[in-house]
């Protein structure tokens, strides 16, 4: 059955999927009594606020309106008043400015956006809500979906990401089993504002389950699904097309070079809530798990709840955590304190035991090839290692160390046991601060 066929790429590997919450269906949260709403919480330039400290707001209510065309608008979690305006930590460890909301309890909601209909409404109509929604990628890369949906080049193939591929992760998994209707809304949506007809659900072989209810589902939509094998990272967005398409995403390039959208399945919900509902992006589907986790499950979680209240709506932990992970364990990044607000790229928050960490000795390369191998960019992580330890970072940035998509297979790989990929995020972040100097030293000129 050709829907059913598997598909292949280069490099890859098989960690430990470790989806204990798998079977585990979304909770909802209960109401705190205080929200940290960071105004960054996606790539772009920040959102601009259109409230102040002292006003009363409504769940849902527009607290900050995008600041550029790469941007996104941010909306109050829930009803009370904007109690003062901080900075807060991302997981990245980078101070954002934020609101704090104190809740009155009553989560009132404001005046829901328009109904519109995903098939006839015009693009121009619908692409406006999905800006005014505030969506944002809900897989990890928190891109604007409204730049996303708005190709400079002609687009025939709309991809929905249901890979879920990351480890321990399980948030779009219960997301298909539960909310498929909203998914394939936000899909016909998509194709609508990009005129496309051919669009193609992607789900791992892991989830037998969400195959067989999507491929039911998607068929009144005239959507495709198609089975992968299992294989990290099946679900990279370079990758994801190849599989499907043999289409080859050039270096530095956009899927849109080669008509193509990729979608994550939560990306795609909350588009069809934003539609169907006429309800913004202000909460989202979260996996809180791990070993030292009580009850490790999928919760969905208000924009602005801290990690700790996440961690305690699963019951808490049964032994101290070595460490704690915002995303999963191949692509995550360890935090090291639990007062991070959750985003709406907050895809998991891992707790992981002593007995699970190991510690990069970063001995000698041994030339043995396996991260070469291994790499789904066809780079060449030994070597690009080599020269990021000796600061050759010009050297590093012509052997395209840019390319790299920071999946972690060669550090998972690798016999000498090297950080690889936080040598790859070094070099890339000297070689962004480098040239963000010299746009500076060109400015006063211009």
């Amino acid at each position: 059955m050709n829907s059913f066929k598997q598909y292949y790429f280069y490099g890859g590997v098989h960690p430990d999927e470790g989806k204990i919450a798998k079977a585990n269906p979304i909770q909802t949260a209960p109401l705190l009594e205080r929200y940290v709403v960071p105004l960054q919480q996606h790539i772009g330039a920040p959102a601009k606020p259109v409230v102040k400290v002292g006003d009363t707001v409504l769940k849902g209510q527009l607290l900050a309106e995008p600041g550029a065309f790469v941007s996104a608008a941010i909306h109050s979690p829930t009803s009370g008043k904007i109690a003062s305006q901080t900075n807060v930590l991302n997981p990245l460890g980078v101070n954002v400015p934020a609101f704090v909301i104190e809740a009155d309890g009553n989560d009132t909601p404001a005046e829901p956006l328009p109904v519109l209909d995903p098939v006839s409404s015009s693009p121009t109509l619908l692409r406006k809500r999905v800006g005014e929604a505030g969506i944002v990628g809900m897989g990890g890369a928190s891109f604007p979906t409204v730049v996303k949906l708005s190709p400079t080049k002609p687009v025939d193939t709309l991809i929905l990401n249901g890979i879920e591929c990351e480890p321990c992760l399980t948030a779009d998994h219960r997301l298909m089993l539960e909310k498929a209707h909203l998914i394939l809304a936000g899909a016909q949506t998509s194709a609508t504002i990009l005129g496309v007809k051919k669009i193609i659900l992607a789900i791992e072989a892991n989830k037998p389950d969400a195959v067989a209810l999507m491929t039911r589902e998607a068929k009144r939509y005239g959507i495709e699904v198609r089975q992968l094998r299992v294989r990290y990272p099946q679900g990279a967005e370079k990758q994801l097309i190849y599989a499907l398409s043999d289409r080859k995403v050039p270096p530095g390039a956009l899927p849109m070079e080669v008509g193509c959208v990729v979608q994550n399945v939560g990306t795609a919900a909350a588009i069809g809530e934003a539609v169907l509902l006429g309800k913004p992006c202000y909460e989202r589907i979260t996996t809180v798990t791990g070993t030292p986790v009580v009850n490790p499950g999928n919760w969905l979680l208000r924009i602005g709840t801290p990690y700790a209240k996440a961690i305690e709506f699963a019951g808490g932990v049964k032994e101290d955590p070595a460490q704690i992970i915002s995303g999963g364990p191949m692509m995550g990044f360890a935090v090291y304190t639990l007062d991070i607000p959750v985003m709406k790229n907050t895809s998991g928050i891992l707790l992981l035991s002593q007995s699970e960490l190991f510690q990069f000795e970063s001995n000698p390369c041994i030339r043995c090839g396996r991260c070469n191998d291994q790499c789904p960019m066809i780079l060449q992580p030994g070597i690009l290692g080599v020269q990021i330890e000796n600061s050759k970072f010009d050297l590093a940035e012509k052997w395209h160390v840019n390319d790299c998509m920071e999946c972690g297979c060669c550090s998972f790989v690798c016999p000498s046991h090297r950080p690889l990929v936080q040598f790859m995020r070094r070099a890339k972040a000297e070689i962004a601060a480098k040239r963000k100097a010299a746009a500076a030293q060109k400015k006063p000129n211009a």
